[in-house]
Order: structure tokens, then C-alpha cells, then sequence
């Protein structure tokens, strides 16, 4: 008996993505399958953001909601780190408890963001305000943010590209453990092939615009078979050979 493939969670299929005039990826037709651990790679520039982007605009036209982690983090600098986590919840509570819990947090608040932040090391920094971290710990803040929301799919835009390798696989580890569904952009290719069952690559070609040039899974790929989505690291490490 054959197992059959589910049902599509998306389908991006258009001619073009970009902004305003500016086509930044052409030709594109992806599916994004409910289950599957998604990592997007390439050089800066070359869609990831963009791709992430259309697919979670793509998601909230169809009410499908998805714990969101840009890059930029969007986090609050002059507010504490519980708060900037809580507001992942907003949506989910009345202005008035979101005013009160401004002033004074609830104790059942407090401690479902701390339990949180615990796997993330960032528990004794709750009333820190952001603007006192380290790149690091807002890169855990914003993580813990979009934890928060508690969705099924994770999107995330880079997400842990401020911290050391072995915070980074810990942290996507963690993201794997609490969502079903996962697409995140990455620059570490190892982590790529260790924690992701699918890698689409995305890369400019000759027409000088952005392409899916790989979509497979990792099963039995290396980091050097995902060189040719690098090109100018590879140029560089050609010249420093010779």
C-alpha cells in the first residue's frame, strides 16, 4: 500500500515576487508540505526574505497562523524582556489586560513567560530592558517571542544568526520541539543538513534575478554540494588559494 502525500499546506505558484517594480525572484512554484523542517539558503540578496515574506503574507490571507521571527527582530528596546516576549499575545487578550499587564504583569503571566525562557537562558533577564542585552540574548528574546505565540509553523528569518554554533543548534532544536512545521532562513549550512528534512536554495542567474536553484531533501547532500548557492565565497576562497 502506498503512503499518500497530504495536502499541500501552501502552493506559491507566480511569475514573479519583488517590491513595487523590483522582481526579486522569478518563476516561482513551491510547495510547502504540512510535517516538513524547510531551511532556505543562499547568498545575501538573493530572496530569502522576500520568500518568507510572501509565504507568510500567503498564510494570513488563508487564516493560517504561523509564529513569525523577522530578521530585524522588531523587538521594543526601552521595554523589559518579559514584555517584549508577551507581546507575541497581544492578539490574544483585551487592550484593557494588555494596559494592566503593562503596569503590573500577572503572576500566571509571568510565570508561563518565564518557564519559557528557561530552556533559553535568558530567565534571570525578564526585567532587563532589551536595550541592555547583547546581540545574542535579543536574538533569544525574539525567538522567544514567536515561541510564545504558540503556532504549529514556525517562520523565521534568520533567527539565529547572532549567536555561537552550538547556541544556534540548541535554539533549533528548540524551535523543532515545540512546532510541527518549520521554514527558516539560514546562512549555516551545516545546520541546514543536520536539523532540516528539505533545503531550497535560491540564487540569481543570468537574467540577474533571483531563481530556485535547488529543492530536495537533505538526505545524503553535503555543504559542498550547496557551494554553487555561494559563489562569491567560493571566488574568495579560489583567490586565497592561489
Amino acid at each position: 500500500m502506498t503512503q499518500e502525500t497530504p495536502s499541500p499546506l501552501l502552493h506559491l505558484s507566480q511569475d514573479h515576487l519583488g517590491h513595487g517594480a523590483e522582481v526579486v525572484l522569478r518563476d516561482l512554484d513551491i510547495r510547502f508540505l504540512p510535517g516538513e523542517r524547510i531551511a532556505l539558503l543562499g547568498a545575501s540578496g538573493a530572496g530569502k526574505s522576500t520568500l518568507l515574506e510572501a509565504l507568510r503574507a500567503a498564510l494570513q490571507q488563508r487564516d493560517v497562523a504561523a509564529a513569525w521571527c523577522p530578521q530585524r527582530q522588531g523587538l521594543v528596546p526601552q521595554l523589559s524582556v518579559y514584555h517584549n516576549i508577551f507581546m507575541g499575545r497581544l492578539d490574544q487578550h483585551s487592550r484593557l489586560t494588555n494596559l494592566l499587564n503593562l503596569l503590573r504583569p500577572k503572576p500566571a503571566h509571568w510565570q508561563a513567560v518565564a518557564t519559557l525562557c528557561e530552556p533559553l537562558g535568558i530567565a534571570g533577564l525578564m526585567e532587563r530592558s532589551v536595550e541592555a542585552l547583547s546581540g545574542g540574548q535579543r536574538q533569544r528574546v525574539a525567538i522567544a517571542r514567536a515561541l510564545y505565540q504558540g503556532h504549529d509553523l514556525f517562520l523565521g528569518d534568520e533567527p539565529v544568526a547572532s549567536v555561537d554554533p552550538h547556541q544556534a543548534s540548541q535554539l533549533i532544536q528548540l524551535i523543532h520541539a515545540r512546532h510541527a512545521t518549520s521554514v527558516v532562513a539560514l546562512h549555516q549550512r551545516e545546520l541546514a543538513l543536520t536539523y532540516f528534512t528539505r533545503v531550497i536554495g535560491l540564487g540569481k542567474q543570468a537574467d540577474g534575478q533571483g531563481h530556485v536553484l535547488l529543492d530536495v531533501a537533505t538526505d545524503g547532500l553535503t555543504p559542498a554540494d550547496l557551494d554553487f548557492l555561494y559563489p562569491a565565497a567560493a571566488t574568495r576562497e579560489s583567490s586565497d588559494v592561489s
